[in-house]
């Protein structure tokens, strides 16, 4: 099967809306044997990608979310003491951590947020990524079976409370983007996976929320997840007898946790969102 018709299947197969030349990327990454880094902001679906890529190559997926708490003990494996004392340092008393158990599998290792991990952790990674095998202290070499990958996210460097993955790392990943989607995109999104199946209304929310992207007091927008909450809440009103307030209100449950004010601000989020919906909803 060719590269386009896989990356056709798996739109199908999996509801994916758009992302043919990122999609592609992925999927050649994995066919070529790379270890791939996605990067995008939040809410973009980078392990939407991931996982339905894994899913098509029938590989198990294992998942690590990036934390500062995140040891190298936990993502490679640790001994169980009980077992230490009864067997000593074997394998039957090791218990394999989530890259252990991928590269002893040729499992797909998803890293949720790299660049949150330890730089102790990090460099554990760095053979497993170079030379697809590491070695277990009083035990020997792991080495990674065929089709053992490991795929990893970033959020954007600029991004409040992100930091960088060290270079050494970064050198052995290929590397895929995610933007924003179009704004026809979007509303498909919203379509497919909310619950809202008015069209008007659906442009709407699509608008409020891909504003919020650009607005000059918020240093950060809401993903397309601030469109589908905002669109679950809208329904319930009695459209199309639905008030200015009415959307102001469900607006401000849906985006205040998802954006970000500026800093030095005066305006709290919910004057700030009450401008955004105003500001849209007159174009309507």
């Amino acid at each position: 099967m060719k590269v386009n018709e896989i990356v056709q299947e798996i739109q199908t197969t999996y509801d994916i809306v758009g992302r043919e030349h990122e999609l592609k990327k992925v999927v050649i990454a994995n066919l070529a044997g790379q270890h791939a880094l996605i990067e995008g902001s939040v809410g973009v679906g980078k392990t939407i990608l991931a996982k339905a890529v894994a899913s098509h190559f029938n590989k198990d997926f294992l998942r690590v979310d990036g934390d500062e708490r995140f040891t190298e003990s936990k993502l490679a494996g640790i001994f169980d003491p009980p077992m230490v004392l009864k067997e000593g340092w074997t394998w039957n008393s090791f218990v394999p951590g989530p890259l252990t158990k991928a590269m002893q599998t040729g499992a797909i290792l998803f890293i949720n947020e790299a660049n949150r991990l330890p730089e102790g952790t990090q460099n554990v990674l760095l053979p497993a990524l170079d030379e697809r095998q590491i070695i277990i202290p009083k035990l020997g070499i792991v080495k990674g079976e065929n089709g053992f990958q490991i795929i990893a996210t970033q959020n954007p460097e600029e991004f409040i409370g992100t930091t960088t993955l060290c270079e050494a790392l970064k050198d052995r990943f290929v590397w895929v983007k995610l933007d924003y989607q179009s704004e026809e995109e979007e509303r498909r999104i919203v379509k497919l996976q909310s619950q809202c199946e008015d069209d008007q209304t659906i442009k709407k929310v699509v608008a409020i929320v891909r504003t919020t992207r650009d607005y000059a007091d918020l240093r950060r927008g809401s993903s397309v997840r601030g469109a589908l909450d905002l669109a679950n809440i809208i329904r319930f009103y009695d459209s199309p007898a639905t008030t200015y307030e009415d959307w102001v209100s469900s607006a401000i449950m849906a985006l205040a946790t998802k954006i970000e004010l500026e800093d030095g601000l005066e305006k709290s989020i919910e004057e700030v969102i009450r401008e955004i919906v105003g500001y849209v909803l007159g174009d309507f």
